[in-house]
C-alpha cells in the first residue's frame, strides 16, 4: 500500500473569522475597520480558531463577539476585564481578546481596568476611542476633552478626561501602544504585536463614531494633515516626522522640542526611540496637547513601551503546584482556621 502522510489542516482566512451575524454598526462606523483588521490577523497567528475567546463589555465595540467566528461571551458593563481574567486563570492556553470602549472601561469599569494590568494576565485589551458615549447616543465620556457640548454636558463639559495611555502606565501595563481605525497596515501591525506580548497587552485604536462625535480624530488621520500632526514610534529610530520627513524630536532636558531638520538641525540629536524606556515612556504618553494650538507636538502612535513580566496565571499555576508538593491533599477546614488559633478557658 503506498505510504499515507496526515492531511494538512487547511489555512485559515478572514471569511473563517467572519459569521453570518448582520454586521449592526452605523454606516460609516470606524468600528468596520478595526473588525476587518482582527479578521485578517487573526488567521495568521497559528492558533487553532477553537482557542480564540473575544471577550467585551457594553457598547457599541462591544457587539465585536457577534461578528467574530469564535467563542466570545458580550457580557455586562465594564466587566470584561475580570470575566476574561477568571478565564485565563481558568484555561490559560486560550488567546483571550477584550474588546471595550473608552466609557465601559474608563468609567463604570475603570476599577477592573487598572487591576487587570497591575496583575499581568496574558490577554489583549483592544480599547476603542472615540470620546464620546456612542450606543446610549452622545454623552460625554471620560475621554472626552474639556467644555465637550453633549446631551449631558449642554454648556460643555467640565470634567478633565483621562488620558488612556497614562492610566495604563500608572497600573503598570507591560505593554502599552496607540493606533487608529482609518490606518489599516499600522493597526494590523499593533494586533500582531499585542498577540506577540507575553503579559496584558493594552491596545488604544481611535475610532471615528460619525454619528455623535465625527471627526475626533480627523487631523490625525486625513492626508492633508496626517504627516504633520502624527508621529510613528519605531524601535530603534529617531522620531522623524512631516510630509518630507523634515522634522523630529529632540529631548530639551526632560522637554520633547520640535527640530527642523530643513532648517540646521541634524539626525544626530534627535530622540531615538526606545520601548524598553519606562521614562521615556512617559514623556511620549503625555505628547498630548490639543492639536489646534501653534507651536504643538504631534500625537504619537505605536509601541510606547513594553517590559517582561511574570503573568498572574502562570504564577498561580505554580504556586498551586507548591502547595500540592509541600502537603499534598488540601485541608480546607485548616485554611479557614488560619494560623492564629486562642484556646479559651
Amino acid at each position: 500500500m503506498p505510504e499515507t502522510t496526515p492531511l494538512e489542516k487547511p489555512m485559515l482566512s478572514a471569511k473563517d473569522f467572519a459569521t453570518d451575524q448582520e454586521v449592526r454598526w452605523c454606516p460609516g462606523c470606524g468600528d468596520y475597520s478595526i473588525l476587518a483588521q482582527v479578521q485578517k490577523v487573526m488567521p495568521t497567528l497559528g492558533i487553532p480558531k477553537e482557542n480564540f475567546v473575544i471577550v467585551s463589555g457594553i457598547g457599541c465595540s462591544s457587539r465585536f463577539p457577534y461578528y467574530m467566528n469564535t467563542y466570545g461571551m458580550h457580557s455586562i458593563h465594564g466587566r470584561a476585564t475580570a470575566i476574561a481574567s477568571g478565564l485565563k486563570a481558568a484555561r490559560p492556553e486560550l488567546s483571550v481578546w477584550i474588546v471595550t470602549g473608552d466609557g465601559d472601561s474608563l468609567s463604570i469599569g475603570g476599577n477592573h481596568t487598572i487591576h487587570l494590568l497591575r496583575r499581568n494576565f496574558d490577554v489583549n485589551i483592544l480599547l476603542f476611542n472615540n470620546q464620546i458615549y456612542g450606543l446610549t447616543k452622545g454623552q460625554y465620556s471620560p475621554t472626552s476633552e474639556q467644555h465637550k457640548i453633549t446631551k449631558s454636558t449642554p454648556m460643555g463639559s467640565i470634567d478633565h478626561p483621562f488620558n488612556p495611555l497614562a492610566l495604563a502606565m500608572g497600573a503598570d501595563a507591560s505593554f502599552v501602544a496607540r493606533s487608529m481605525d482609518r490606518d489599516p497596515k499600522h493597526l494590523q501591525a499593533m494586533l500582531l504585536r499585542s498577540h506577540a506580548h507575553k503579559g496584558a497587552s493594552f491596545l488604544e485604536i481611535y475610532q471615528n463614531c460619525n454619528i455623535f462625535n465625527d471627526g475626533a480624530f480627523e487631523i490625525f488621520t486625513e492626508k492633508s494633515s496626517k504627516a504633520n500632526e502624527v508621529i510613528f514610534l519605531e524601535q530603534g529610530k529617531p522620531l522623524v516626522f512631516g510630509a518630507n520627513q523634515d522634522k523630529g524630536i529632540k529631548l530639551d532636558g526632560f522637554r520633547p522640542a520640535v527640530v527642523d531638520l530643513q532648517a540646521g538641525g541634524s539626525l544626530d540629536d534627535l530622540w531615538v526611540h526606545d520601548e524598553k524606556d519606562f521614562y521615556k515612556a512617559q514623556i511620549l504618553i503625555r505628547m498630548f496637547d490639543d492639536p489646534h494650538l501653534e507651536g504643538h507636538l504631534p500625537r504619537p502612535f505605536g509601541v510606547f513601551y513594553e517590559t517582561e513580566r511574570a503573568c498572574y496565571e502562570d504564577m498561580m499555576a505554580m504556586q498551586l503546584e507548591e502547595a500540592v508538593a509541600k502537603s499534598g491533599k488540601g485541608d480546607l477546614d485548616k485554611l479557614l482556621r488560619g494560623r492564629e488559633t486562642w484556646t479559651i478557658a
